[in-house]
């Protein structure tokens, strides 16, 4: 059970609290928010390829809702979260480009970005720009690629086309229409 109140405002981020385990958020049955739960989780190593991150900011997204709910289902009791940002704590043999200390972000297919710790195959995290904050990075990871792939991939956007974008105040509509604007697309 969350140690407070479903709406409030953390005065010090979670990655400042050391605990004697590291914790995640996770579910154990599908349902409102009261579902969340706040427990102790195994500490992880990272493997071959693989980082270790401690978490310093989560992007929030409705597939967590929807997962979270029982509308995509899947198998409990399950993480939370795809995206996240944080620093490299530790990293696993035949790991390169990636060193402890550098400030990584994420998007992941599988869920577990709730947590204060995550590992992750480091050829999935890229490192955040100086001004760039980890909020923004793992508030834009998701969005952000979701975004590039309508922009570059499903259709490439080209200067004097006109562009609809349904649903333009959401996430992705909001940096496709940017993008596309940027590109000389009429939005």
């Amino acid at each position: 059970m969350l140690a407070q109140p479903a709406f409030f405002t953390i005065r010090y981020p979670l990655s400042a609290i050391r605990f004697p385990m590291p914790h995640a958020i996770r579910i154990h049955a599908h349902g409102g928010p009261e579902v969340l739960r706040w427990e102790p989780v195994v500490a992880a190593q990272p493997g071959r390829g693989e980082v270790l991150i401690r978490q310093t900011a989560i992007g929030l997204n409705f597939i967590d809702v929807y997962e979270r709910t029982g509308l995509y289902a899947g198998a409990l009791p399950s993480g939370l979260g795809r995206e996240g940002a944080g620093v490299v704590e530790a990293v696993g043999p035949r790991v390169s480009g990636v060193a402890v200390g550098d400030r990584v972000a994420y998007a992941s297919a599988t869920p577990g970005a709730y947590a204060q710790e995550r590992v992750m195959p480091a050829d999935r995290v890229v490192k955040i720009p100086e001004g760039v904050s980890d909020r923004l990075a793992a508030a834009a990871m998701l969005k952000g690629l979701t975004a590039r792939f309508l922009v570059r991939q499903t259709h490439r956007v080209r200067k004097g086309e006109t562009v609809v974008v349904h649903a333009a105040a959401g996430g992705v509509g909001l940096i496709v229409a940017q993008w596309a604007r940027h590109l000389g697309a009429t939005v």
